[in-house]
């Protein structure tokens, strides 16, 4: 049997995904300088932010100076220690009641392993940085493949796009493979497994930090 083509033409977004890290940006601040701002500000010590979040002291230090950039997980732990919101870590504090944001100026950010800050397994546009009091962040995900199958578990929903490439993702005990056109819905709250199945692959991902 024939099998159909996607309800959306995939192609549309070929000038948004491209290749991700020739058309990156930096970002107007690094994510790390955000925390540590965020952490002074409650007065808090990386040794009381350890205790909050569970997180290793060396590890808060390495996501702080930059060295190590977190997984969006580690990220939305840290935001509710920090009685912020994810997004505003992720991509800074919007001041628009709106957003409509230009190629040129998507931010990009990548993420690193938390173990050793060398493996990246993803980097990300922010699609939507300019919205004050933003629940959901919209992003263009470029996914990496991730042999380790390090999982990720954290509050929150998330929604996925497959662009391009072949997506593997694993929820609890069941497994995926999603091509271009395909799409899933899942509780973060779930432990699960997002990586690219050969090379790279790219997907439109929005979440939700609860």
């Amino acid at each position: 049997m024939k099998k159909e083509p996607p309800h959306i033409n995939v192609d549309f977004f070929e000038d948004l995904t491209g290749d991700i890290s020739k058309s990156a940006q930096p970002s107007v601040e690094e994510i790390g300088n955000r925390i540590r701002k965020l952490r002074e500000d409650k007065g808090l010590s990386l040794d009381e932010l350890s205790k909050m979040t569970g997180f290793e002291i060396e590890l808060l230090s390495q996501i702080e100076s930059n060295e190590v950039q977190p997984q969006l997980g580690t990220i939305i732990k840290l935001s509710k220690a920090l009685d912020s919101a994810f997004s505003r870590l992720i991509s800074g504090v919007g001041e628009k009641i709106y957003s409509i944001t230009r190629k040129a100026d998507q931010k990009t950010i990548s993420r690193s392993s938390t173990l050793t800050g060398k493996k990246k397994l993803y980097t990300y546009k922010s699609l939507a940085p300019e919205v004050k009091g933003r629940h959901m962040e919209a992003l263009v995900v470029q996914l990496e493949e991730n042999p380790e199958d390090e999982i990720s578990v954290h509050e929150g929903e998330e929604f996925i796009y497959v662009l391009n490439g072949v997506v593997r993702l694993k929820i609890g005990e069941d497994a995926f493979e999603l091509e271009p056109g395909d799409s899933a819905y899942y509780l973060s709250t779930t432990p699960h497994i997002l990586g690219s199945k050969k090379g790279s692959a790219t997907i439109l991902a929005v979440l939700y930090g609860g």
